[in-house]
């Protein structure tokens, strides 16, 4: 009796290795990155697909008026003519706009270069529209100048807090509304603005008051005028 003959069908084969997804970190990178589009673009389309004529007019003009950070600049000048607190925090909340305003534009979308919604495809009602900029979606200017503002103003001024963050959540929800700026877009401008405050309220922190540094200027001269005066 002869054995039975092991062909290559039947030949044993290594088993596949275990924890390295197939394709390697690239590959599941790329599709988490591609979920986190497919949602994005799902939360985009449920607000362009949900009926609001009560807020369209409102977020539009909301939207529009928070173009070149126009809201901010004049909550700034009141708050500049409102005391030595309040102006110090337009000072600071200036600043936030503008480390927020060339991160954005100059880093991060020239780096990304996300293409815009496709409003029409979406079916955005026209009583939205607001023009469609030109620039890359990613991230959302309006709203990191808009969060970069609030949060450094609130962190000098307490009581404007609330205020101007509820202020600037709604110029990022705005920006989905009137269907210029994905969800993400926005989510990613918000998190840019509080770095950018953060980033003003470190450089005012450590540049000192005009009162210190006469303070300084005095200290330093005055070994000076002592000896001058012993001499006479």
């Amino acid at each position: 009796m002869t054995d039975p003959t092991i062909t290559d069908a039947d030949a044993p084969r290594p088993l596949p290795s275990e924890g390295k997804p197939a394709g390697g970190p690239g590959r599941l990178l790329a599709a988490v990155l591609g979920d986190l589009r497919a949602v994005d673009g799902a939360l985009y389309a449920a607000v362009a697909a949900t009926p609001t004529p009560t807020l369209d007019r409102t977020l539009r003009h909301l939207s529009h008026a928070a173009d070149h950070s126009k809201i901010s600049f004049g909550i700034a000048t009141a708050l500049a003519l409102a005391g030595k607190r309040p102006r110090r925090a337009a000072v600071v909340g200036v600043g936030a706009i503008a480390v927020a305003s060339a991160s954005a534009n100059l880093l991060g979308k020239r780096l990304v270069r996300r293409a815009r919604p496709d409003r029409e495809a979406a079916r955005v009602t026209v009583d939205r529209h607001v023009p469609m900029p030109t620039s890359a979606s990613f991230p959302s200017g309006h709203t990191a100048s808009a969060v970069a503002f609030a949060t450094a103003v609130g962190v000098v001024l307490p009581p404007a807090a609330v205020p101007l963050g509820a202020l600037a959540s709604a110029v990022g929800y705005s920006r989905i509304h009137t269907g210029v700026h994905y969800p993400g877009d926005v989510a990613a401008g918000a998190v840019l603005g509080i770095a950018s405050a953060a980033a003003a309220l470190a450089a005012a922190a450590a540049t000192p008051s005009a009162r210190t540094q006469a303070l300084l200027t005095a200290a330093r001269s005055w070994p000076r005028i002592s000896i001058g005066s012993a001499g006479r």
